[in-house]
Parts: C-alpha cells; structure tokens; sequence
C-alpha cells in the first residue's frame, strides 16, 4: 500500500506542475536537437580516408614509429655517464609477507621467512648497464665480456644495432625498471653475485692507451 501511495502522490504532483505551467512562447532562435550516429560518422570518416589513400599513409606512419620505438626505445632518464668509480652491496633478501603456497594449496614458505633469492637461482652471468651510444662503453664490454660471462642491458642506444654488429643477445632496461631496482645512477655499472649479496660497481671506462 506504501508503494501505491507514493507513485499516486507522484502523478498528481506531476500533474499539478502541468496544470501551472504556462506557455511563455517563442523567444529567441530554436535550434533543433540533432543526435548522431558516431559509429557511422567514424565508419564514413574510415571509408573517405581508405578512398584517398590518407588511411594507408596512416597505417604505415604508425607502423613506422612503432618500428622506430622497438629498434630504439626511450632513454632512461636520470642516468648520467659515470665521472668516478662507485660500488656497493646489495642484500636481494626479503621477508615473505604472507604464506605461500603450490598449486595443491600446500604452504611452501611461510609468512615472516626471509629468502634469498640467490639461493635458489643464482646470478651465473653478470649484467653490464651501458650507454649504446658511448662509443667508450660499448669498446669497454667488448674487451672484458662474452655472452657467456656478462649480460649487456642498455640504457640507452639501440639493441639492435649492436646486436648485428657483436652477434650477441642485447637488452634494454625498459623504464628503467632495473636500475631503480639496484640504485644504479651512472653507466657502466656491473652487477655480480658476491656469496649471497650483489656487489654493484659502478666505473669510468678508459681506452687501453690511457691505463
């Protein structure tokens, strides 16, 4: 009954505001109200861009940029060359938060037990942050690594390029991701497993002549 009550309230309030309105007529320009279809208007805009070509000129500027982005991506900001030597220890140890568990639901590691991850995957090759575009650098990790002893991760520059000319595999700190992780604020810097730390180095590069 409560609900028959407040819609029949409802209608003879409506009513009662139709019954005061009044027809003040037409003052000023009425424009009428025009509701367009958008996916027609982009289907149509879709259509006159493939006619003149403008949509394949599109597609392959995209393209193109993308290409560019892969093959050199954005430098990482904030990461100057190194002008003195650094180096320091890094714990990789954490304190697990809550338990984890497999696949079973059976805790493997319980919450408030530290790990190191170096225990179970150690660090077998060491990872050399440089500039691609330092012609010092990139000779430095020439002279002293392998693919089999180090990891080269730019920073900047581009992967590709170096990867056709040394015929190894090259990375790139995406973000700048790695380096926050390990403090690293100037290139080269190289990071190797010491016991159970990471012993973080960063140097100044000098060509033969000048040792």
């Amino acid at each position: 009954m409560r609900g028959v009550a407040s819609a029949t309230a409802l209608v003879l309030a409506s009513l009662s505001v139709a019954a005061a309105a009044r027809d003040y007529g037409q003052h000023g320009a009425v424009f009428p109200v025009i509701e367009a279809d958008l996916l027609r208007v982009i289907r149509d805009r879709l259509v006159s861009m493939q006619a003149s070509g403008a949509l394949d000129r599109a597609n392959r500027q995209l393209a193109e940029r993308t290409a560019a982005r892969v093959r050199r991506p954005a430098r990482v900001q904030g990461i100057v060359t190194a002008s003195a030597a650094r180096q320091w220890i890094v714990d990789p140890t954490i304190t697990v938060s809550k338990d984890l568990a497999d696949a079973r639901g059976r805790v493997v590691v319980r919450a408030g037990t530290r790990v190191n991850p170096l225990d179970t995957v150690p660090l077998r090759q060491k990872l050399l942050f440089l500039d691609g575009d330092d012609a010092a650098q990139v000779a430095w990790a020439r002279r002293h690594t392998t693919s089999l002893t180090a990891k080269l991760i730019l920073v900047g520059g581009s992967p590709f390029d170096l990867m056709k000319t040394d015929q190894r595999r090259v990375y790139f700190d995406q973000a700048g991701t790695l380096t926050r992780h390990f403090g690293i604020r100037a290139v080269p810097a190289l990071v190797e497993q010491q016991g159970r730390t990471l012993r973080i180095t960063e140097f100044v590069p000098r060509p033969r002549a000048q040792r």
